[in-house]
């Protein structure tokens, strides 16, 4: 296909590069990065998607990605599909969604898991939102970028499942992180605890497949001085997403409420910048109850 890609930082790039290397011609756009190999550089977003069959974007928030929309939709021809693989408010998803709509163009909201090693290595999960035809269009992209892709609903149901995710994940964490924590003070040996936990009924993804206690469980970001697999900033970015979202939908979510809460201390007022989301685990370790 002929695709444009608008967003190729450090998600972005390695996924038009296994576009470029499954033989799709990518013509990129981004206002700082690099063009991966293989990618033509185009002046502006609306130049790479002019005549696109697919555009798709790769953004910070829904504020840009409302910006660049307006700017692409214009460019884009009848029947091709906007994919945007961002994390953004549901809000966003469905406006954009609707813009193209009413431009004749169709449009996915397709947020990711996975992260820059799913994203380099082809491994992604898609959360997809919008119509059947445009998800048919481009599943076979998102087969190139990923090892899956759920069609999840209409406009904004990518972003919504993203995001009850990803509260659960930071939910998660915390209450992994708290429970070594306390082993540690009990006297309990944290492999002992691993070993039973992660066979009982506290099994979790945070516990089994990303162990926040260095050299317990398998490598994780703990083993390589808590350097981000997942940042602890886009952590509070989704967990604030959630919060705003629950707001909007009338949701009661207290964990998710708590959780945001503690990730913004920590990356706004500690040391949790810069730092992976499971590098709660140091942060629990120096505190104490009160």
């Amino acid at each position: 296909m002929k695709i444009g890609f608008v967003g190729l930082g450090n998600m972005g790039a390695p996924m038009a590069a296994n576009l470029v290397k499954e033989g799709h011609q990518v013509t990129g756009y981004d206002t700082a990065a690099p063009m991966p190999d293989g990618v033509t550089r185009a002046d502006s977003a609306a130049a790479a998607a002019a005549g696109a069959e697919v555009v798709i974007t790769m953004l910070p928030n829904g504020a840009i990605l409302r910006a660049v929309a307006a700017e692409v939709i214009p460019a884009m021809s009848a029947g091709a599909v906007l994919c945007d693989c961002s994390t953004v408010d549901v809000e966003s998803a469905r406006a954009v969604a609707a813009d193209a709509q009413a431009a004749g163009v169709g449009a996915l909201d397709a947020p990711v898991s996975g992260g820059v090693g799913g994203a380099s290595a082809g491994t992604l999960t898609f959360m997809v939102g919008g119509d059947a035809g445009s998800f048919d269009k481009v599943k076979p992209l998102f087969d190139v970028m990923g090892q899956k892709a759920v069609h999840c609903g209409d406009a904004g149901a990518g972003q919504a499942a993203k995001i009850c995710n990803n509260m659960i994940l930071g939910v998660t964490m915390i209450a992994t992180c708290e429970a070594f924590a306390l082993a540690d003070k009990l006297g309990l040996d944290r492999q002992k605890m691993f070993d039973v936990v992660s066979t009982s009924s506290g099994y979790s993804w945070t516990m089994n497949a990303y162990c926040p206690a260095p050299g317990v469980g398998p490598k994780s970001p703990a083993d390589n001085g808590y350097k981000p697999g997942f940042a602890a900033e886009l952590m509070l970015k989704d967990l604030r997403l959630s919060q705003q979202a629950a707001e909007g939908a009338d949701a009661d979510t207290p964990m998710g409420e708590l959780a945001a809460r503690l990730y913004a201390t920590f990356v706004e007022q500690e040391d949790g910048r810069g730092m992976d989301f499971s590098a709660m685990l140091p942060r629990f370790e120096k505190r104490h109850r009160g």
